[in-house]
């Protein structure tokens, strides 16, 4: 029963976004040309050398060099093995869905058990630091100073996530003791020996290696974009069909209830499917910049369907469970915003009015460096995407003449 109900579902799910595609075609249009936008000048550029790094540092051994180094921190503190290190730093730096790609490879490898899969997935995956400085702070609120607090109680809610998921699966997953009693110490010599014998063991040619990294990261990135083009076209669909507009006025209620401004109703549902149109929507509602950061720091913890889609992609082709993901997102989003309400006067207040102290009021303040970086990817970034598709489409015709 369950069954049809599901096959019911996706049948009138699907039916009802190809009559809204054939009812609104120039929106639809306009939409999905923004999330393409958004997808080859910004996302494929800032994430591709991430993914290729990745890919050859798991192929080189260095991911169990850093290992075995991190394993007596990683494993109290997470109870993951020391190479989900490499996942939460490679994830903080890039963005998602970093963490999750990384988490599959390592799972692929053999590195983690399913269990510990789920908790890396869990606390990974965490929004660049590219798109909370310049996009978020710069680009929506013209407030660099924001960033810093946005970036702070992100990464941090996001690290009691990973505390929390610690205890998720301990009576499943046996292994995780056993593991836990081979623990080895700290040693550079471990960890050198560790990575030389992952390198052995990979019998590919360095430029097969090569060759794969990028093939591997450019599909990845394809399947990316494809989710950006869908929610950006799903969400303009709900907003015309005047679907968003109904769950907005309810959000606008139950927010009322909380004494926060129904104005919020419709821009905290957008953010729900999609992070920047979301947060975007936010930062122009009048109202008080705290209860703005509040929201959005809950909207980045909860990354929004799209990314969630991609990262249920990502998982797909392994054993690794959504549901974990999912609750942990939901964790996050709590996590970042209590954690902002604790850290606005100390992070943000109180620091403006030393930078006011400080800073001379003739003095010109010099452009924000996340900005330059952002405004420098959209540039390049149309550039970059083509050619690296195109050379990952070369690779595979040769692949396939030989």
């Amino acid at each position: 029963m369950a069954q049809i109900l599901k096959t019911i579902l996706y049948s009138i799910t699907t039916i009802f976004i190809a009559i809204s595609l054939i009812r609104f075609p120039d929106q639809s249009l306009e939409a999905s040309i923004r999330g393409l936008n958004l997808w080859w000048e910004v996302v494929f550029p800032s994430l591709l050398p991430f993914f290729i790094i990745a890919e050859l540092l798991i192929s080189f051994g260095v991911v169990q060099f850093i290992g075995v180094l991190f394993e007596p921190v990683m494993r109290p503190l997470f109870n993951v093995p020391g190479t989900g290190s490499f996942g939460w730093f490679m994830g903080m730096a890039s963005g998602y869905p970093t963490g999750a790609k990384i988490a599959t490879r390592l799972r692929e490898e053999q590195q983690l058990t399913r269990i510990e899969a789920e908790r890396l997935v869990a606390f990974t995956n965490a929004s660049s630091p590219l798109f909370i400085f310049a996009a978020i702070s710069v680009g929506f609120f013209q407030n660099a100073s924001l960033g810093v607090l946005l970036a702070v109680c992100h990464y941090l809610g996001n690290t009691f996530v990973g505390i929390c998921m610690r205890f998720y699966g301990n009576k499943k997953d046996r292994s995780h003791q056993e593991r836990l009693s081979k623990t080895p110490n700290y040693s550079i010599r471990k960890a050198f020996s560790a990575m030389h014998r992952t390198r052995l063991e990979d019998k590919r040619p360095l430029g097969e290696v090569l060759g794969d990294a990028v093939v591997h990261s450019v599909k990845t990135l394809v399947m990316v974009g494809g989710f950006i083009v869908l929610f950006s076209v799903l969400t303009k669909l709900l907003f015309l069909t005047g679907i968003s507009a109904f769950i907005g006025r309810f959000l606008g209620d139950l927010l009322t209830f909380f004494s926060i401004s129904s104005d919020f109703g419709l821009p905290i549902l957008s953010g729900l499917f999609e992070i920047t149109i979301g947060v975007q929507s936010i930062s122009v509602v009048p109202d008080t910049l705290f209860l703005q950061a509040v929201l959005v720091s809950f909207i980045l913890g909860f990354n929004g369907f799209s990314v969630q889609a991609q990262v249920a992609s990502i998982l797909a082709k392994t054993d690794i469970r959504f549901a974990p993901y999912f609750f942990a997102r939901i964790l996050h989003g709590l996590f970042a915003s209590i954690l902002t309400i604790l850290l606005y006067k100390p992070l943000y207040i109180d620091r403006k009015v030393f930078d006011m102290q400080v800073v001379p009021v003739h003095h010109n303040v010099p452009e924000n460096t996340w900005s330059v970086i952002f405004e420098n990817l959209v540039a390049v970034g149309p550039l970059v995407t083509i050619v690296f598709i195109g050379f990952s489409l070369l690779l595979l015709y040769n692949r396939r003449q030989n």
